[in-house]
């Protein structure tokens, strides 16, 4: 508990016991001190100010962004993947180019550069809705999670590594779009969360969801021709590969 003011001082030349509120000794004139000491209301002696620390500022807030929490970057890669496959294709129909020139068919299995042009080119809406939807989806994610870098390699690596497990399977009449990119960035995704519940590790990731959206891509070939099965089936593989590489990284 704080102690109150003195009720006298002392006057060192003449001994006398004075007002503590006074600068000099009535008695013989002595400078008891500079100056008296600030009254407040009720004549008690006002406390010195507690210094104030100086407190942390926050930059300017990104749009969309909450204080305290980091707004994520837009998934610029994954964007650029949709609107490419939409451009090719509207291109395509448009008759702006001919798909001999860019879909992998089974006269041009030698002609490599196809495995890639190929991703790019829908013959069905219904296929495109569902492979550039889980795409996007994942695409994003798995971008969120590590860069553009991730997303782009995990696509190109998947989707022409599949196409050429296509040819390789003699599996190709036309095969088009980008089931086996769509199951590599889902099982690229979904591999860090599948090994870390392998070692007990809980998170909020819905795997259920992954699963159906695989088995609603792995069953694509039965509904559209031009989705190749061993395309999907080589690009699962390449993304449950690259997955488990990517999980020992640290994210961004």
């Amino acid at each position: 508990m704080a102690s109150g003011p003195d009720l006298f001082v002392v006057c060192k030349k003449c001994g006398s016991e004075v007002s503590p509120y006074i600068t000099e000794c009535p008695y013989c004139g002595t400078r008891l001190r500079k100056r008296a000491p600030k009254l407040e209301r009720g004549g008690v002696p006002k406390q010195p100010k507690v210094p104030r620390r100086r407190r942390p500022t926050l930059g300017r807030l990104r749009p969309g962004e909450i204080p305290g929490i980091k707004a994520d970057r837009r998934p610029y890669a994954t964007i650029l993947l949709v609107l490419a496959s939409i451009v090719v294709t509207l291109g395509w129909r448009a008759g702006l180019w001919s798909s001999s020139n860019i879909v992998l068919g089974v006269t041009t299995t030698d002609e490599y550069y196809r495995t890639v042009t190929t991703l790019f080119v829908y013959f069905t809406t219904g296929y495109e809705v569902v492979a550039l939807g889980a795409i996007f989806l994942f695409g994003w994610l798995l971008e969120r999670r590590h860069g553009a870098w991730a997303t782009l390699l995990v696509f190109l690596a998947a989707g022409a590594g599949g196409m050429l497990l296509a040819i390789a399977g003699d599996d190709v009449v036309f095969a088009t779009g980008g089931n086996g990119a769509a199951l590599g960035l889902l099982a690229a995704w979904a591999m860090r969360d599948v090994l870390g519940r392998r070692r007990g590790i809980e998170d909020d990731s819905d795997l259920l969801g992954a699963l159906a959206m695989a088995a609603i891509l792995i069953l694509l070939p039965l509904a559209s021709e031009e989705a190749s099965a061993l395309a999907g089936l080589g690009g699962g593989v390449i993304g449950v590969v690259l997955g488990t590489v990517l999980a020992r990284l640290p994210e961004r």
